[in-house]
């Protein structure tokens, strides 16, 4: 009889064993398992880039060391490289598009939230989020038919005219180069930089605009204080613009020239940025160094970008969490 009996103990403590873990392992607890997992590989893709980059560029990074970042010669003929210039002309069109479209920027986030009426500000918020949605290639395209023709027949001239004697703004104008550069950086974090001056300006708690107002303060001064109030996440949006415009590699490679130059001789010359050297001449590199010295290139761009990014991110959350909990209050 024992024979029989062992057995079907087993198979009772096994089902009783089932039953106890359905009850505490709900649907629930699987769901979330695996929104976790696909979490996850967001995390793992990000690790997996940076290792590869890392590891492909370990070849350019041991032959010219710390040099390559100082070094203002790209030689593939010599074997020799430097990004001195790539990192200069990436970080100039990126301060000139952030000069052109941080004004327009606050400008456009305080007409959608103070200014315009609701349904109005709606049609607006949306195409300015859609022109964020615009692919590089087509602010590209856009250009070199629009851009590049009217700089060169009517602004660029104007400009030589009225500020020649100025070295940045003599030379001859071929219509591409750093400025036109800068310009089309400029329209393209536009947008990005509207939307947010739009939620922080929206944020800002009713009973303190009110306030300001009661108290006699004109449009104009209430439209300071608003900035000064979220100047904290004013300053994460214009280097979160930075961080955009930095990364930018199909539009400013199609505008600015390319050409490698330690500096141009003013700002109708062309130039070239990191982003568009790699576009370039990746598919032409022919030998291992040339091609590390490339990946080194992105290397600089992703970590430099990365940490824009990341910056920018922790000071617009900071004064979002920081004006909402006011606003609790």
């Amino acid at each position: 009889m024992k024979a029989y009996q062992e057995p079907n103990n087993f198979f009772k403590y096994n089902i009783k064993t089932l039953l106890k873990f359905k009850k505490t392992f709900t649907g629930d607890d699987a769901f979330k398992i695996i929104t976790s997992l696909f979490a996850l590989i967001i995390f793992l893709i990000f690790v997996l880039i940076i290792y590869e980059i890392f590891k492909e560029s370990q070849l350019s990074i041991q032959t010219f060391g710390i040099k390559f970042l100082t070094g203002t010669k790209w030689d593939p003929v010599s074997q020799v490289f430097g990004a001195l210039p790539l990192i200069l002309g990436t970080l100039i069109t990126s301060i000139i598009a952030l000069i052109i479209s941080v004004p327009i920027s606050l400008g456009v986030g305080l007409a959608l939230s103070e200014y315009m009426p609701k349904s109005l500000g709606f049609l607006f918020s949306f195409l300015v989020e859609l022109l964020a949605a615009v692919p590089s290639v087509i602010y590209g395209l856009w250009g070199i038919f629009v851009l590049i023709p009217f700089l060169r027949d009517s602004v660029y001239q104007f400009l030589q005219t009225t500020l020649g004697f100025i070295p940045i703004f003599s030379g001859p104008i071929y219509g591409g180069g750093t400025l036109t550069g800068g310009i089309i950086l400029a329209i393209m974090v536009i947008p990005i930089i509207s939307a947010i001056f739009r939620d922080l300006f929206l944020i800002v708690p009713i009973s303190q605009k009110e306030a300001i107002i009661a108290l006699g303060a004109t449009k104009w001064e209430t439209v300071k204080i608003l900035i000064s109030y979220t100047r904290s996440g004013v300053i994460g949006a214009i280097i979160l613009g930075f961080g955009r415009a930095f990364g930018e590699t199909m539009a400013i490679t199609m505008v600015i020239g390319n050409k490698f130059q330690f500096l141009p001789s003013s700002l109708f010359d062309a130039w070239y940025t990191m982003a568009a050297i790699i576009a370039n001449e990746l598919l032409e590199a022919t030998y291992d160094l040339y091609i590390s010295a490339l990946i080194n290139v992105g290397l600089v761009l992703l970590l430099v970008s990365l940490l824009i990014n990341i910056l920018a991110r922790l000071i617009v959350w900071r004064t979002l969490k920081l004006v909402k909990g006011i606003a609790r209050e």
